[in-house]
């Protein structure tokens, strides 16, 4: 795009013209993406299953068939969340937690209906690590006594001082659990610290706890179980409890031991679980899980996908090309300059390929000639000119358009650069003065030929 949009410049032609042209063929670029997408139904298993595992039929995890694709689909489902209008919300990022704990099989993987964290209960001995429909509070707040912000000096004239300073700790963690316990709740979860007679307390009435939680795992379990962190536990309600939850169980796996929170009734937040052999085995799953959830998420948030292997570029370059017949002066160049742009996708694909480039690209422009055959790519596994549509190769709507607006906008950013100030100084020849030299603003010509990064 930026080699004819320069012709212009060099012309006296201002900038401005030549991205309003561009912006006019992204427009008509997005206008064909529109013609030729095509819905999906998001419900359909099948359907949603072969979009995934084309995304990931060329990675390490495709020898192991359907596994990935499926854990992918099950976790972006679960953590969705309906805004209304046909809208839909699927944060992978916030409410969708990677376990990976090595050991077992891969097939042991799971999704989660609910929650792990690597975290034991404070007092084993005393606490139950096996709890049926609990009832969950959570805190960001600390059970202990707080501590002075400043250097505190207490001074104490009589013996008996002393055990009414012990006694007045005592008597407000005493009122924090009190305050906590009058909600009947089975488990307790604090992000801070938890102290040792919080503990005897929480035990004495047969609640389970457990401290220092990070805020990422505390805000997938509100999620999973239904309830709300509270900062403070006089600020306590009914409708702050979490009864969401099927189970609550920890379970030791190998050396560490982990909490579950699981059979939860409507999870809008999970954990996938993924064992292997190894620490590299499973980073490389997890990269490859990650990449699977981000497709499966663009397709639940805008379920309409455009044919892949090249071929939704080579229908917008046949697009343009006969739009810019009809356009005259400047503004047809601009569009020429995008048409040939987006023929770099198919001839990448072909190069990768192995095939001959220029054969191949001629046949498929023959092929796209006039707007037609939109749905003819190439076949990146072997080369051959075919129907996407029939070799189930799909591209996201949402990534193709986003594409194609983040290409055009960084075009117009460039040609809109007037001049070039460097503030690199040049290499000075042997022996010359190192006195202060004047500022200079280099001319267009300079930023070319002088070496910008030193040695």
């Amino acid at each position: 795009m930026l080699h004819v949009a320069e012709a212009f410049i060099d012309k006296n032609y201002h900038p401005t013209v030549i991205c309003r042209a561009y912006n006019k063929a992204l427009e008509d670029a997005i206008a064909v993406l529109d013609k030729i997408a095509v819905t999906v139904n998001v419900k359909d298993r099948a359907s949603m299953l072969g979009l995934v595992k084309s995304s990931i039929g060329t990675k390490f995890t495709s020898q192991f068939g359907d596994l990935i694709a499926d854990l992918a689909i099950d976790a972006t489902t679960t953590v969705g969340v309906d805004l209304g209008q046909g809208l839909r919300e699927v944060d992978i990022k916030k409410y969708i937690k990677v376990e990976k704990v090595p050991g077992g099989q891969l097939e042991d993987s799971m999704v989660l209906k609910g929650v792990m964290f690597n975290k034991d209960v404070v007092a084993p001995g005393k606490m139950r690590r096996k709890i049926l429909n609990p009832r969950i509070i959570l805190l960001d707040c600390p059970l202990e006594y707080k501590k002075g912000e400043n250097q505190t000096n207490a001074e104490l004239l009589r013996e008996e001082d002393w055990s009414v300073l012990l006694k007045i700790e005592e008597e407000y963690i005493e009122n924090l659990c009190m305050q906590i316990l009058k909600f009947k709740p089975d488990l307790v979860i604090t992000e801070k610290g938890l102290s040792d007679l919080a503990c005897h307390y929480l035990s004495k009435a047969g609640v389970s706890a457990i401290r220092r939680l990070r805020k990422t795992d505390n805000n997938r379990i509100a999620k999973a179980c239904g309830a709300v962190i509270v900062n403070r536990p006089d600020e306590l309600q009914e409708s702050d409890v979490g009864t969401g939850a099927g189970l609550f169980e920890v379970k030791k796996i190998g050396d560490e031991y982990f909490a579950f929170i699981v059979d939860c009734k409507d999870p809008k937040a999970c954990t996938v679980l993924l064992r292997g052999a190894s620490k590299d085995l499973l980073n490389e799953v997890e990269r490859n899980l990650q990449d699977a959830m981000s497709v499966a998420r663009n397709i639940i948030k805008n379920p309409k996908l455009v044919p892949g292997g090249g071929a939704t570029e080579l229908t917008v370059s046949a697009m343009l090309k006969l739009r810019s017949s009809s356009i005259e002066g400047i503004e047809k160049w601009p569009y020429e300059a995008a048409a040939i742009a987006f023929e770099a996708i198919p001839r990448t694909l072909a190069q990768n390929c192995g095939v001959n480039v220029i054969r191949t690209m001629t046949a498929l422009q023959g092929k796209h000639a006039n707007g037609e055959n939109a749905w003819i790519g190439i076949d990146g596994n072997t080369g051959e000119i075919a129907d996407m549509e029939e070799r189930k190769i799909w591209d996201s709507y949402t990534v193709k358009a986003q594409a194609f607006k983040t290409a055009i906008e960084a075009s117009c950013m460039l040609l809109r650069i007037d001049d070039i100030v460097s503030g690199i100084k040049k290499k000075q020849a042997p022996g010359a003065s190192q006195g202060p030299s004047k500022p200079k603003i280099e001319e267009e010509g300079d930023a070319d030929n002088e070496q910008m990064i030193p040695e």
